[in-house]
Parts: structure tokens; sequence; C-alpha cells
């Protein structure tokens, strides 16, 4: 149709972040959706690839929680694309270990300085800053926080109340079904 899909992408991703920051959100309370969320929180150092370490059933989950709304209200399937390709930037972006934006922003963008605070790795101190994209959602659910003087080292990350967690990425994928949950 000729049009830009720009303002069409800026939409969608704001609609997604919702759905996806809810499924997050979710598998922080649900322990059947935690099991397979852990494997995303069980690295014990932050760098971009860490946001696509993900269990692939959790993937889907929130590729669901995050497309389906766009599904009912016929987003084009270009736009659709890109979004994917955004999805994918963000997730390697968020979790980098690159200073690339500070400034007032970050009460609004999910970037990786905001993220860093999700994966402490005790309940008490990473359950916040779920969303992707932004902290809107984050903002409603009253889980929003960001701390500029706190330091974050490899020793603040991976599961805390799970220190056996498998490090091998196919044991992690069996890990949701077994019985001991190490």
């Amino acid at each position: 149709d000729g049009k830009s899909p720009g303002p069409q992408l800026l939409l969608a991703i704001l609609i997604s972040d919702v759905g996806i920051t809810l499924a997050h959100f979710a598998s922080h309370r649900l322990s059947s959706l935690w099991r397979l969320h852990a494997v995303h929180h069980s690295v014990k150092r932050l760098y971009g690839f860490n946001g696509l370490m993900k269990h692939p059933l959790h993937q889907l989950i929130e590729t669901v929680a995050g497309t389906t709304p766009l599904l009912f209200v016929g987003v084009p399937q270009n736009v659709l694309m890109l979004l994917v390709v955004a999805v994918v930037l963000q997730l390697l972006l968020q979790h980098s270990n690159v200073a690339y934006f500070t400034g007032p922003l970050r009460r609004v963008l999910a970037i990786n300085a905001v993220h860093r605070f999700h994966h402490l790795n005790t309940a008490e101190e990473g359950d916040v800053n779920f969303g992707l994209f932004t902290t809107l959602t984050d903002r409603l659910l009253g889980t929003a926080y960001f701390d500029s003087e706190r330091t974050i080292g490899t020793k603040d990350l991976g599961i805390a109340s799970t220190p056996n967690y498998p490090a091998d990425y196919w044991q992690q994928l069996m890990q949701p079904f077994r019985r001991d949950k190490t």
C-alpha cells in the first residue's frame, strides 16, 4: 500500500510488549512457568546472547502472549516480520554488557542498565523490570526499579535458590521436567 511500516511497527512493539511483559511476570509467579523460565536466569554473566538463551517452550509462551493481540487486530505480515527483528535486537541489547544509554529515558525504555536488576539472583531483588521494550507495564504492576548507585557483579547473578542448576544447555532443557528440580 506504499505506507511506511514505522508507525505500525511502533504500535506493534507497544502492544506486544504488554503481552510479553505479562507472560514474563507470570513466569516468576507460577512455578510451572518458572521451571521453563529458569533456563534464562541460570546465567552467571550477562552478555547479549543471554537474551536468546531460553527454553523453547518458554519462548513459545512469550511469543503467543506478544503476538496474539496483534493477530486479532490484523497486523500486516511485514510488520510482524519487522517485530521479530526488533525483538531479537532488543533481547541482544537488553542483555548486553555495553553502556549504550543513560539518562531520563531509562524511566520508559527497558534498556540493559534497567534490566540487569531483573537478573539479580534472589526473588526479593530480581522480581523487577519484566518489560522487553518499555517499563510501562512494570510501572503499572509496581515492579519498575532502578538504582544508579548499585553495582551488579557476577556474584549477584544466577539462581541463588538453586546453586546446582545445570550449566549445560541440553541438561537445562530437560530440567523443568525432572523430579528433583535442582
